[in-house]
């Protein structure tokens, strides 16, 4: 029988006079991992404060089991040393000492035990053999508790989640913010609570440590309550889907003199919906829940509408009787609410100028900061940045360029969209940078083609202005009257008196919004994106993949979420170590084609060794071995691509040849003869195309079989 260890009971939050939720009401049972889903601004991560004692509810309530320890990590690093259990920690000690107070229960353990043995050595006979049975009682319960796998689990976790060893002697008031929140997910684990509560855990997180967090979650033997909006995440790790809705208009009250067409509705949530299923089998059961409810409710319209018309119609008439008693029963009816439908996004991205095929070209790049740059690093290079200057890493070699990572010849054409992989850190934001001409590259050569116009999404939202109002934010990059921007921040969830709202007093999501929004307006045939998705809510995301996979221009972006990349990418590069890789297709196909290199190698090993003993090779290529290889693989990559051209190329044609054909049959039908002679001009011209494209193919098909 299942246990509980927490309960929440009619909770409702209201701030000042504006509802954020009511009637919260859910059960969890030990060993249960489930996610908090929901739009942003439903009120998720309140939820979560509640729970932990951060806050307040206005009403109901929240119970949990004796002596059950909440841990809670918040999404950002200013709020993320946070929980019960005397989890508070001193900003300057080190990362490592911080890992063990985390440890306390099993640390306690480790200090009783020393507390017995000095004991033991100082008496003898009956006293010793009872601290004798006491000792091995501690002894049992700190093995249980992994007391002496203590230092391998330390390290297991803060390496897990990006950490490396030189940084454990480093003190958290010099790192990150991303740094200190992803040491605060550390200390959450290491204290093996009774319940976890994880607000955005990924936010903050390459694809490795990701997998890892996910890895270590499933095994876990605690309860876990999450929000989340990365889908793999989800998916991999919770079993179970609350689902907090937006279901109740509420009329907003302004004091501020603004007239009553000014006056916004404010949807206020009132109910939670509870799905047995983690988030993808979530969607499925939602969707036909959905059409469910819609149906009772057409259905109940329907009966309603011909109660009254019987009503009208036999009041004054000998079914009087049978009337007024059906008025009686239609008054005192509990009637259905209609099913709300979610509001999304309408993000519309244009490229309204066409750039040349070719929109970046780049040879033996190499990446950094020249010396009189060193030390001052962007958010991604500085391990997701900081604004506290003691986190600027020191060079001690000041006379010497950073040298970050080298990059091999890379191409993007027009219409490709391309994924940047790599841990925190490597220089990802750094190569955005040195493309987009903001930082010279230390060598090589880049090149931008023919009309290209940027768009650039920063992660950390830098493009904003604080101190705007978002409908100051928004008229700043194009004049527009108000009412114009009011329609343009409608489609992006803005409404009433939101616009008027500060940025800096904007949740991450909504500067997401106001960025995106931005964005739509810079009419760029080549967007860089970094982290777009981050602090967008789900919902949100799959209606920014469906407009940047229909958007005409070409993209480059940075994104940690595997999904979002499956969906987009048609390139993938990497950083492996300090050299950037490039591979086709997603990232499903860079993880299968790394698999198969890997599983190549791996046979031919012995092959190898065997030949070096015959015959020592050098230890290194030479300059120009390495350049035939990179020759080889970019001439493959330009046939495999001759090869799709040639491929849509016979598709278009065909597709053309098949209209015509038509409208040459319709044409025919009504004799028109002037329509017969174009169309028929046409048809024979299209059919000559056509065998020439198959040539092409053919020919394209040739040379790649001959290269493989």
């Amino acid at each position: 029988m299942a246990t509980a260890v927490l309960t929440v009971a009619n909770l409702s939050k209201s701030f000042n006079i504006y509802p954020v939720f009511a009637d919260v009401t859910f059960t969890l049972n030990a060993g249960e991992r489930v996610a908090l889903v929901g739009p942003n601004g439903v009120g998720k991560s309140t939820v979560l404060k509640i729970i932990a004692g951060r806050e307040r509810a206005t009403s109901g309530g929240v119970v949990k089991a004796r002596g059950a320890r909440v841990v809670y990590v918040a999404q950002e690093a200013a709020s993320s040393f946070a929980s019960e259990a005397d989890l508070s920690v001193a900003l300057d000690d080190t990362l490592y000492n911080s890992m063990l107070d985390a440890t306390g229960p099993v640390r306690a353990l480790q200090e009783q035990l020393r507390e017995l043995e000095a004991s033991m050595a100082t008496i003898q006979g009956e006293a010793w053999d009872r601290l004798m049975e006491e000792y091995q009682e501690a002894t049992h319960r700190f093995e249980m508790a992994g007391g002496y796998s203590l230092e391998h689990r330390i390290e297991e976790v803060v390496q897990g989640l990006g950490f490396k060893p030189e940084q454990y002697a480093q003190s958290l008031n010099t790192m990150s913010g991303g740094q200190r929140t992803r040491a605060a997910l550390a200390r959450a684990l290491l204290a093996d609570p009774d319940i976890l509560l994880l607000d955005e855990p990924t936010n903050h997180l390459d694809i490795e440590a990701i997998e890892w967090l996910e890895s270590f979650l499933t095994q876990w033997r605690g309860t876990l309550l999450t929000v989340a909006h990365d889908r793999r995440f989800l998916n991999k790790v919770t079993q179970r889907t609350l689902d907090m809705e937006f279901t109740r208009p509420v009329m907003r009250v302004t004091t501020n003199g603004r007239t009553p067409r000014e006056l916004g509705m404010q949807e206020a949530f009132s109910r939670l919906q509870d799905y047995p299923a983690p988030y993808d089998k979530y969607l499925e059961l939602k969707a036909e829940r959905y059409e469910l409810l819609t149906a009772q409710y057409e259905a109940e319209q329907e009966m309603i509408k011909r109660t009254e018309y019987f009503i009208r119609r036999y009041m004054d008439s000998q079914k009087t009787k049978q009337a007024v008693g059906r008025l009686k029963r239609l008054r005192r009816m509990e009637r259905l609410e209609r099913p709300t439908e979610k509001t999304e996004l309408r993000v519309s991205l244009r490229a309204h100028i066409r750039s040349g095929r070719s929109v970046f070209e780049a040879e033996d790049l190499v990446i950094g900061y020249p010396a009189a740059d060193d030390g001052r690093r962007t958010a991604d290079d500085d391990a997701e940045g900081s604004n506290n200057p003691k986190s600027k890493i020191q060079n001690p070699k000041s006379n010497e360029p950073k040298r970050l990572a080298y990059c091999p010849d890379l191409e993007i054409e027009r219409g490709e969209r391309v994924a940047l992989l790599g841990p925190n850190g490597v220089g990802k934001t750094t190569l955005l940078k040195t493309i987009m001409g903001q930082l010279a590259p230390l060598s090589g050569h880049l090149e931008l083609g023919h009309n290209v116009k940027f768009g650039y999404y920063a992660q950390a939202h830098e493009g904003l202005n604080g101190e705007n109002s978002v409908l100051e934010e928004i008229r700043s990059i194009r004049s527009m009257t108000e009412q114009e921007a009011r329609d343009l921040l409608a489609k992006m969830l803005f409404s009433g008196d939101n616009i008027y709202k500060q940025v800096s007093d904007l949740s991450g999501g909504e500067r997401s919004r106001v960025a995106l929004t931005k964005l739509t307006l810079t009419d760029a045939n080549f967007l860089i994106l970094d982290e777009p998705t981050n602090h967008l809510d789900l919902d949100s995301q799959e209606v920014l993949t469906d407009v940047l996979s229909n958007y005409d221009g070409t993209i480059l972006f940075v994104s940690h979420d595997r999904a979002f990349i499956d969906d987009l990418a048609t390139q993938t590069w990497t950083f492996e170590g300090d050299r950037l890789a490039t591979w086709d297709g997603n990232y499903t196909d860079y993880v299968a084609e790394k698999a198969r290199r890997q599983q190549v190698l791996e046979v031919a090993q012995p092959v190898k060794i065997s030949v070096a003993v015959q015959k020592p090779d050098p230890r290194e290529e030479s300059k120009s071995a390495q350049r035939q290889d990179r020759a080889a693989q970019r001439d493959r990559t330009k046939l495999l691509k001759r090869r799709e051209a040639a491929e849509h190329r016979i598709s278009d044609l065909e597709a053309r040849l098949n209209a015509v054909s038509d409208a040459l049959t319709a044409a025919t039908e009504k004799r028109d003869l002037d329509a017969i002679v174009k169309l028929g001009t046409e048809y024979t011209q299209l059919e000559s195309d056509l065998d020439q494209a198959y040539s092409d193919w053919q020919q394209v098909e040739e040379e790649v079989g001959a290269a493989t």
